[in-house]
């Protein structure tokens, strides 16, 4: 929780002013039973009911300071809680977007989105609890027990055994229960796991009759939340009970003494109401004080997994020897980074990619998933890849835009090992595609920006003229003014692909990766598509990775993977006489015997 304090420093005042004005409420209230005393004592004893009236004036004036430093300090732990949650909310989705691509994969999407929402609510709701009641709560309990001296030594001894016996109930269940909130939260990851995954493979789920094993899975989940829930529901509800007896007691104790006391003649009948209107106020106090506590044991265990994920570094790191380049327009356009004693690129080498022996393993996996990739593409050249299902395929070109990093070996862009690249200029000269085709709810225009915030429309209707998607774009009401919805739902699967194309074609890529991007395209628009790329830039180097032997059989060089290696390199026909990985894939396509 202490590393998350920093984003209070915004709100300095607000922390300051928020308790402040608690505090002065609470010594407004703490003057209440006296101010009940002197009505009990002087006005009911002598039925002189213009002082009762006149300490009942008294009376609504304290509730009426009370009620406005309430709100005062409502107002200040409001603001500063919610400007606390916005700055860590921000920070955390910032820090989120720079880890690579392996941290992301450990964390796993369902537990960041909990990190984002339900433990930033908790640690929100318990800061503003903190700044409204840490300090009023203990300022009252110990008030009321000065107060009680001032009226009896002897009656204020049941304080001093009370607090005591309550401070260990509380802070004792307070220290119990964090761990056990913390397993609740782990609990909630796993559910909202199932329930996303569940909602994103509606359909295949559907397809293969599952939603009877899937209704048990996330059974078995819920209930695992449920039990804990309930195992830390009943411990935490020990707490009242526990200090309602001891307060109970303490009443009954005090009372009995003040009852003897006043016998005697050393207290008063009003000062015995005092003396139980201040264990009163201790009561009142330690409930909320209780409340407090649990929230701000949920607070704490959501603070320390918030802080684990800012603690994350990423595995991509940077280049040090170089001073931060800084872009004032954007990453693609060249001409307004400024360099500083760093080569962008070797303009003289044909050689544009190179993969020096290099191997790759995912965190924690127990086997490498590509072994000894040596191969050199030129510039302008098309790359297929081919394989079966699992064999390294988006692995490998994952690679190149660093997103992963080579276990061994070396990947080089121009000459230089990418991870002397800045990030921001390396992934700014290379267009990609990924499998799954992924739009963002806005117009076509502001999706296509993506890949090029300067491009007009010119550039994008060439774009999409290029990735075979100008017509169905056209027929859209408003054109390139279409609002797609979240995840392009109101669009095909070949649509939304051709759409993701063009976007990394506006920006003018110096590599184009084509990651299966094609899988939801008939032969002939697949075919038109890479024949429109072939036509739009020599210089451009194109690297697509497909399953299909007719969307990779006229590229210059051709990988065929499998099991994580490479099995065969060389043309279409080349692999077809000596690779027998690429003959069995390219005879299931084809009639023996037959080309298209």
């Amino acid at each position: 929780m202490k590393k998350l304090l920093v984003f209070l420093k915004q709100y300095k005042k607000e922390s300051i002013l928020g308790p402040l004005f608690k505090l002065l409420e609470a010594s407004f209230e703490l003057f209440v039973p006296l101010v009940i005393a002197a009505i009990v004592d002087r006005g009911i004893a002598s039925g002189d009911y213009l002082y009762i009236w006149k300490m009942g004036g008294v009376l609504f004036l304290l509730a009426l300071i009370g009620l406005t430093c309430s709100v005062t300090a409502q107002f200040f732990a409001a603001k500063a809680a919610t400007g606390f949650a916005t700055k860590l909310r921000h920070t955390l989705f910032e820090h989120i977007q720079s880890l690579s691509f392996a941290e992301m994969d450990h964390i796993g999407t369902s537990t960041m989105i909990t990190r984002m929402t339900s433990d930033i609510n908790q640690v929100q709701s318990g800061v503003n609890l903190v700044l409204r009641l840490f300090l009023r709560s203990p300022f009252i309990v110990f008030g009321a027990m000065i107060m009680a001296f001032t009226i009896d030594v002897k009656a204020a001894l049941v304080f001093v055994v009370t607090i005591p016996l309550l401070s260990i109930v509380v802070f004792g269940i307070m220290l119990i229960s964090i761990p056990l909130y913390r397993k609740v939260q782990e609990k909630l990851d796993r559910v909202l796991g199932k329930t996303r995954e569940n909602l994103t493979g509606v359909r295949v789920i559907r397809a293969f009759n599952r939603q009877e094993v899937e209704v048990k899975e996330f059974a078995e989940a819920n209930d695992g939340l449920t039990h804990v829930q309930e195992f830390v529901g009943r411990f935490t509800a020990f707490m009242n009970p526990v200090t309602y007896i001891i307060i109970n007691v303490a009443i009954v104790a005090l009372i009995y003494t003040g009852a003897v006391r006043v016998n005697v003649g050393i207290l008063t009948q009003g000062q015995v109401i005092a003396l139980v209107n201040y264990m009163s106020q201790i009561l009142v106090e330690l409930v909320k004080l209780a409340s407090l506590i649990i929230t701000v044991t949920k607070a704490f265990a959501c603070a320390d997994r918030i802080a684990a994920v800012l603690d994350m570094k990423s595995s991509l790191l940077e280049n040090q020897s170089f001073e931060k380049i800084s872009c004032e327009k954007s990453a693609y356009d060249e001409d307004s980074c400024k360099k500083q004693d760093f080569d962008i690129e070797n303009e003289q080498g044909e050689e544009i990619i190179e993969f020096r022996h290099v191997n790759f393993a995912y965190k924690d996996a127990g086997s490498e998933a590509l072994t000894d990739m040596d191969f050199t593409v030129k510039k302008g050249q098309t790359i297929g890849i081919i394989g079966g299902t699992g064999s390294g395929k988006s692995t490998l070109v994952n690679l190149i835009p660093r997103f992963y990093d080579a276990t061994r070996g070396e990947v080089l862009f121009h000459g230089k090992n990418v991870k002397d690249y800045p990030l921001d200029l390396l992934r700014g000269k290379i267009g990609i595609v990924l499998q799954k085709a992924v739009l963002f709810k806005g117009t076509i225009r502001e999706n296509l920006s993506w890949g090029n915030k300067e491009a007009d429309d010119g550039m994008m209707w060439n774009a999409l003229e290029t990735a075979q998607a100008a017509e169905f774009v056209r027929q859209k009401e408003g054109g390139l003014d279409f609002e797609i919805k979240q995840g392009g739902k109101n669009l095909s699967g070949g649509q939304k692909q051709r759409l993701t194309i063009a976007r990394a074609l506006v920006r003018k890529p110096e590599i184009l990766i084509l990651d299966d991007s094609a899988s939801a395209l008939d032969y002939a628009t697949d075919a038109a598509l890479r024949k429109a790329i072939r036509r739009m830039d020599q210089d451009m180097t194109v690297f697509i990775v497909s399953q299909r032997a007719a969307s990779i059989m006229y590229a210059d060089m051709i990988l065929v993977l499998d099991d994580g290696e490479i099995v065969g390199k060389g043309t279409h026909e080349a692999l077809l006489k000596d690779c027998s990985v690429y003959q069995e894939i390219y005879y299931s396509q084809f009639r023996k015997g037959k080309e298209e």
